[in-house]
Parts: C-alpha cells; structure tokens; sequence
C-alpha cells in the first residue's frame, strides 16, 4: 500500500518535468523567432540607410577629387613662371607620381601584413 503514492508523485514529476520541457522548447522557439524578426529589422534598416551613406561617400569623394585638382592646378600655375610651363608640369606630376608609388608600396605592405597573418602558419608574426 504504501508504493501507491510514491507511484502517484513520481508520475506528477514526470508530468511537471515534461511540461517544464515543452514550456522551455516553446520560449526557445519564441525567443529564436523574435531574434529573427529583431534582425530582419536591422538589416532593413541598415539598408535603408546604406544608400544615402554610398551617396553622401560619392559626393565627398568626388569633391575631394576636385580639391585634389584645384591643388595640382594651382600646383602648375604657380611653378610655371619659376620653372617654366614644361618643367612645372614635370615637377608636379613627378611629385603625384611618387605619392601613388608610396601609398601602392604600403597597401602592397598592408596586404601582405595581412596575408601573412591570415594563414595557417603559426610562426607567422
């Protein structure tokens, strides 16, 4: 007699643990959905603001290609009386050439930098 509610209260845990369980699945579910509906919403919003960020980057870009103009023109006129009309073309445009060789020798360092620890090599610094 004595076994009856000893067999009664383990079936009531059984009951109660296997609720506790489904109860933990359905939040789990609950909680991925709302993760997934929560960042739905921020790449629509990244989105949505990604456009004007490229074109406001165009728009600086381009305007400080323009200064970059302005300055080699100014550049030309003010060495061609001192050097000549020829040689200020030459001296600017030497002087441009060697700024894009130095920054192309430290993107090529960068890349290679990066490259370098990227790999699979563990002796790699």
């Amino acid at each position: 007699m004595n076994d009856a509610p000893e067999l009664a209260d383990e079936a009531a845990d059984q009951a109660t643990l296997s609720e506790d369980v489904r109860r933990l699945i359905d939040q789990g579910k609950a909680l991925a959905r709302a993760e997934l509906a929560w960042q739905k919403a921020r790449a629509a919003y990244a989105g949505r603001q990604a456009g004007g960020i490229a074109l406001l980057g165009a728009l600086a870009a381009a305007l400080a290609f323009f200064a970059l103009m302005a300055m080699v023109v100014g550049a030309l006129i003010a060495l061609g009386p001192v050097l000549g009309a020829w040689d200020a073309v030459a001296a600017v445009a030497g002087a441009l050439f060697a700024a894009a060789l130095i920054a192309a020798a430290m993107a090529l360092f960068k890349a290679r930098r990066t490259a370098r620890r990227l790999a699979d090599r563990p002796d790699a610094p």
